[in-house]
């Protein structure tokens, strides 16, 4: 787990900058499962969440919102942070401002900062000139003479604010890769503010990292080169009495989409709340997204929420990419769809009812004829979304009743008209609508005096009744429609032409 002493601290940080990424939800789940490990082995352990909004030109109130829908949705509680407070808020760096301005000046009173006036294309000059490749800034400015500077303020030049990167190398140890060592020439001096004094994310972030007392930072791979950057800045920070300690650092693997390319945020699986809205259960994405990197066994990819958090450990996170592979994703997910109770999957698919117009939530009649009809197609849903397609027949008035047409075209052609003609006159005669007496009706008509086989004798009156190919179960689908329903389908599908 830790290899300190100190409470666990560590954060979920995202920027409003979009539509929240599935790579979001791994790191935020990694985060929270380590910390709600480390409560039940009697640690003290935090889970915070913040929001780094220093972009203002890309931050949105939409995409904020967004972000906290999908962390409520999920269930990855917070104590602390955006909405629950704390001790050591405000949570939106917009609102840090004046702290990161008082940290600047101390840097600056330090020396551990300078002002840097050069211009992007005097750097690139300047390293065309030399023969240069590294990239970055050469630290033109670290040392100016006070007649340069002057010079360069009466040209009206504006500056800024950059950190000085000690010489030598740099070396922690990740909680994920093992040692890791930068040599420190390869990294250059960084801009910690923009030149009309907004702080950057360079210096924002370890700051609230220090003031927040983080031990430990969770986060993608993508982010590991800047990790010198910061470890040099905490040294500075402890030095001026911002920062106690240095948190510790675990970079956690690439999630890699097709063509093993990195996920990015235009792959349409890459969409968070779309899992959301498709019908997919919460703890389904996360056993998924928890496989992206970790494992609870080397033979066992289906878990609860709790027992992942029994069992993860952070030295068994793999560092190397994890491929997205979203039939895995769908297939994980109808896996605890069966965990659920046909009560547990009527309640979860109301919205997805309701807002298909599928049925009225405040209607008993409505109710008492879903609670008949769940159980018939609980065990055949793979997601929550298609239950609104799968029961829609039953619902519907029969003057908006409509069949699939490239299912009728198949199926209620010349034979299978005939079927359903079959199929009509012998569930007339019956005294008794019910699902037994159905089907051994039906089994007469069509299997017994026909002569047809199953499949070929009941594809017909399925898209007769229900509108589709894919229902559920025939027989019991006629007994909730009830006698006159199901008789005048049948009669309607019969009087079509082939």
């Amino acid at each position: 787990m830790s290899t300190t002493t100190r409470p666990v601290r560590v954060r979920m940080a995202p920027s409003p900058t979009g539509s929240p990424h599935v790579g979001l939800v791994r790191t935020a789940l990694f985060n929270w499962a380590f910390a709600e490990h480390a409560k039940r082995q009697g640690q003290d352990a935090t889970f915070v969440f913040r929001i780094e909004d220093t972009d203002k030109e890309r931050s949105t109130e939409e995409s904020f919102r967004a972000i906290l829908e999908l962390m409520h949705w999920l269930g990855l509680t917070w104590t602390e942070g955006v909405e629950a407070g704390g001790e050591y808020g405000p949570y939106k760096q917009s609102e840090r401002t004046e702290l990161y301005a008082e940290v600047l000046a101390k840097l600056a009173a330090s020396s551990y900062t300078y002002d840097c006036f050069c211009k992007n294309e005097e750097v690139d000059a300047r390293r065309k000139a030399s023969g240069s490749k590294s990239l970055g800034y050469d630290g033109f400015c670290r040392d100016l003479s006070a007649e340069q500077r002057a010079a360069f303020e009466a040209e009206g030049r504006t500056s800024v604010v950059r950190f000085r990167m000690p010489e030598g190398s740099i070396t922690w140890t990740d909680l994920v890769r093992g040692d890791v060592t930068f040599e420190t020439e390869h990294v250059p001096d960084f801009a910690l503010a923009r030149a009309n004094g907004d702080p950057l994310y360079t210096l924002t972030a370890p700051v609230d990292d220090a003031t927040m007392r983080i031990s430990h930072v969770l986060r993608g791979e993508d982010l590991l080169s800047s990790t010198p950057r910061q470890i040099a800045l905490f040294e500075a920070l402890e030095a001026i009495e911002v920062a106690e300690f240095t948190p510790e650092y675990g970079h956690l693997p690439y999630v890699m989409g097709e063509g093993n390319k990195k996920l990015s945020k235009r792959d349409p699986q890459a969409h968070a709340l779309a899992y959301r809205d498709q019908g997919y259960l919460p703890e389904g994405l996360l056993n998924y997204l928890s496989l992206l990197g970790w494992a609870i066994a080397a033979d066992r990819d289906v878990f609860t929420l709790d027992e992942m958090v029994e069992a993860f450990d952070l030295k068994d996170v793999n560092p190397n990419p994890a491929r997205f592979d979203l039939k895995k994703c769908d297939a994980i997910n109808a896996s605890h769809m069966r965990m659920l109770s046909v009560e547990e999957i009527t309640e979860r698919s109301l919205p997805f009812l309701t807002s298909a117009g599928v049925l009225d939530a405040s209607s008993e009649a409505d109710r008492q004829l879903l609670d008949q009809a769940m159980p018939l197609v609980a065990e055949r849903v793979n997601k929550l979304a298609e239950v609104p397609e799968m029961l829609a027949f039953l619902f519907v008035s029969e003057e908006d009743f409509t069949l699939d047409e490239a299912d009728a075209a198949k199926l209620l052609n010349e034979q299978g008209l005939e079927v359903v003609k079959a199929a009509h006159a012998g569930l007339e005669a019956l005294g008794t609508w019910s699902t037994d007496a159905i089907q051994t009706a039906l089994q007469t008509a069509l299997v017994d005096e026909m002569g047809l086989k199953p499949r070929v004798a009941f594809g017909p009156v399925r898209v007769a009744v229900t509108g589709r190919r894919v229902s559920p179960p025939l027989f019991e689908s006629l007994e909730l429609l009830g006698r006159e329903r199901g008789l005048g389908r049948l009669a309607a599908a019969a009087s079509r032409t082939a």
